[in-house]
């Protein structure tokens, strides 16, 4: 049989759950970095294959830096039903909201830390990585979560969705700075789309109906394609008040993940992030349920794109702003939903680039600096964590996990994202190395030592 690409090279699982402690630091680790980088990803126990790379099991791992020292590095399975084997679809034909793999993301919010997987509800873990349960707002979440929620850096409201291939397809909710649920309603008007992602700004939430859609005939457990007769759309509604929609057709095109979203000068609420086409898709999704003829990476041919859309005339315009094939944008999260000048991404091999590379974006300048990781060297998203005392958008660093495919090895690195191509700040040796992975996150020791609010709890 052969090996699902999936489960090879950089992304082969590792086998068991590990401790470690008294890190290697190569440089000097800044003293102001205390917390916790955590990074999430896909990691079937020994002996599993997935159908899809989406449905291996959650993993996160986990560096605790304190006072210039890397203290530990531990990994820790998301322990979750499906870990065990619990399907997700009941034998009742009713989905398992708790039957999550829990593989695509880690965020903090109001002193919890959720594993994310969209199809699912959260599940909660301590700072150690030890999972507590299933979250379900003290049961006001009826629907599954996105793994991409936002936080509002001004109201410390958290911002997320559900969605899902029957009616109703979508559903908005926001929890207060404390974790509680304050506002759900349904979305009139989204249809049967992945919908990985979103976006807001100030003022408005911004919706991608795009045209991979619901589809029965896909059996990779994964049951969307991309469908040529599908209107793709994004749709823009306010904050407050009615969940009322105005949707703006747009060039047929896939996006997972945003990279922000803003409203200019203008008033128009501008979105960026890596575009798919349809032959860049189909392609990369050879990658993920391993069908003959795959790409060599599970990222292909997403490029940089922007849209501006015009409430007041009802008009969408877009335009290629890269053409580096890239995933998985980052930005300074005290500017998401506010305009920024910088974004961050991995970059992969493609037309201009050899080798996997970390690349910085200035949006206004209209260029980028390539951090190459060198052969056989893969890196993971770059979480970018605010200088102490930083006035400047780009005042901070970089924490990304790479895997050395050769010395069989990761390393965390440190980069001065104000000057990313000079020598990294520091280089943790890790004492295994880290399956590439998906998404992860920074939480300084502040916001995990948040008491949780007593309106939430684990289901």
């Amino acid at each position: 049989m052969t090996t699902k690409p999936y489960l090879t090279g950089h992304y082969t699982p590792v086998t068991d759950e590990t401790t470690a402690h008294g890190l290697t630091v190569h440089g000097t680790l800044p003293r102001e970095l205390n917390g916790r980088y955590f990074r999430n990803g896909h990691n079937p126990r020994p002996g599993v294959t997935p159908t899809h790379w989406f449905k291996g099991s959650g993993m996160i791992h986990g560096i605790r830096l304190h006072d210039g020292s890397a203290d530990w590095y531990r990994n820790r399975w998301v322990h979750t039903p499906a870990l065990d084997g619990v399907p997700y679809m009941g034998a009742d034909g009713v989905p398992n909201l708790r039957a999550s793999d829990a593989a695509t993301h880690v965020v903090e919010h109001a002193g919890r830390i959720l594993a994310l997987q969209e199809a699912n509800l959260p599940y909660e873990m301590t700072p150690e990585l030890d999972t507590i349960g299933a979250h379900d707002f003290g049961g006001r979440l009826k629907t599954a979560m996105t793994a991409h929620p936002k936080t509002d850096p001004v109201t410390g409201e958290l911002h997320f969705f559900g969605y899902g291939p029957f009616p109703p397809y979508l559903t908005y909710y926001v929890a207060d700075a404390k974790g509680d649920i304050v506002r759900s309603e349904v979305v009139e008007g989204a249809g049967p789309s992945l919908m990985h992602d979103f976006g807001i700004t100030e003022r408005y939430v911004v919706w991608l109906d795009l045209p991979v859609v619901f589809d029965a005939e896909e059996h990779s457990g994964i049951p969307y394609r991309w469908n040529d007769r599908y209107t793709p759309r994004i749709g823009v509604m306010p904050r407050t008040g009615p969940a009322k929609v105005q949707w703006f057709e747009v060039e047929p095109g896939a996006l997972l993940h945003v990279a922000n979203a803003y409203e200019d000068e203008r008033g128009r609420v501008v979105l960026t992030g890596p575009r798919y086409d349809r032959g860049a898709w189909e392609q990369t999704w050879k990658f993920w349920v391993g069908a003959p003829g795959h790409a060599p990476q599970p990222m292909v041919g997403a490029t940089g794109h922007r849209w501006i859309l015009d409430l007041a005339t009802g008009t969408a315009a877009e335009e290629a702003v890269d053409d580096l094939v890239t995933e998985f944008p980052t930005v300074n999260e005290d500017l998401v939903g506010r305009p920024n000048r910088y974004s961050y991404a991995v970059a992969f091999p493609g037309p201009e680039l050899d080798e996997y590379a970390i690349v910085k974006q200035d949006h206004t300048a209209g260029t980028r600096e390539l951090v190459r990781m060198g052969y056989g060297r893969m890196p993971g998203e770059a979480v970018f964590v605010p200088a102490e005392g930083a006035t400047g958008e780009d005042e901070g660093y970089l924490l990304t996990v790479v895997s050395d495919i050769a010395k069989d090895a990761s390393q965390l690195l440190v980069i001065d994202a104000s000057a990313p191509t000079t020598v990294p700040v520091a280089v943790v040796e890790l004492p295994r190395r880290v399956p590439s992975g998906i998404h992860g996150s920074w939480i300084a020791d502040a916001a995990s030592a948040e008491a949780p609010s007593t309106e939430g709890g684990a289901a």
